[in-house]
């Protein structure tokens, strides 16, 4: 199993990072893919850490929607900014996570979208793939995706709650879609129905801890061992045993972000 999104370098895990990878390798973990904020120096001391400690361990480094504002002066200067970190994190596979989010609107829109381009622009060269968070924003964040990726940039769209029409045209775009452990909760339903429309070899696996928490562990912090309530569930939804969709979805991973 892989959890294909998690936030380890986040400081809620400072504490007992060594005892939360244990237990994801107790759980059946081969590796995580974790999301770095771009220019968080304590992300960067605490990624340092856990790539010493988990060798297996991938990184995603971007500038996420809610931290655009920083960069409102300029927002080309998120580019460098990913570039130079990228190329001093010898696990680091993919950019991000970046996109869009009109729910929050912690930063202007149009600063959203600048620093949104600026990164794609730099996945397309670097020839990386992309892990987008898109919230109330589905057409903007897939006309970027579009105009900016020119059909040359591939990724995934984590943590995916949206419609069946985001869902088809994200699969149009030659992305990925990874499920987190919304898919467990009872009220549910029609993110599982557009689940099942997914092809299994498109599916990645997430926790995005210390976030949302699966059932039963609804409410708690979450950590990447318990991406196999996720993998149980998806199981279940798509008729195969777990271990395939385990087998089937790491393949996915390794394909995408060829770690």
């Amino acid at each position: 199993m892989i959890d294909s999104h998690c936030h380890l370098a986040d400081e809620v895990f400072a504490a007992d990072l060594d005892s939360v990878v244990a237990r994801a390798r107790e759980a059946g973990l081969e590796r995580v893919m974790v999301i770095l904020e771009a220019g968080n120096q304590k992300e960067i001391v605490q990624a340092a850490h856990l790539a010493r400690l988990w060798p297996e361990t991938r990184f995603a480094i971007g500038v996420h929607p809610h931290q655009a504002h920083q960069f409102a002066d300029d927002p080309e200067r998120t580019a460098s900014l990913v570039q130079e970190q990228f190329e001093a994190t010898p696990g680091a596979r993919a950019i991000g996570e970046i996109g869009l989010d009109y729910h929050y609107d912690f930063s202007p829109r149009d600063v959203q979208h600048a620093v949104f381009r600026a990164q794609v622009r730099v996945a397309r060269e670097r020839k990386r793939p992309v892990v987008i968070h898109t919230r109330e924003a589905d057409d903007d964040t897939l006309a970027i995706l579009r105009e900016e990726g020119r059909g040359d940039v591939q990724g995934v769209l984590h943590c995916f709650t949206g419609t069946p029409a985001l869902a088809r045209a994200g699969l149009d775009l030659g992305f990925y879609i990874s499920l987190a452990g919304i898919i467990t909760f009872p009220k549910a339903a029609d993110l599982r129905e557009t689940a099942r429309a997914v092809p299994i070899d498109r599916l990645l696996t997430e926790t995005d801890s210390p976030f949302l928490a699966p059932v039963p562990h609804r409410g708690k912090r979450n950590e990447p061992a318990h991406v196999a309530r996720i993998v149980a569930a998806l199981a279940e939804l798509y008729q195969v045993d777990g271990g395939e969709l385990a087998r089937r979805t790491t393949a996915n991973f390794h394909t995408l972000f060829r770690p």
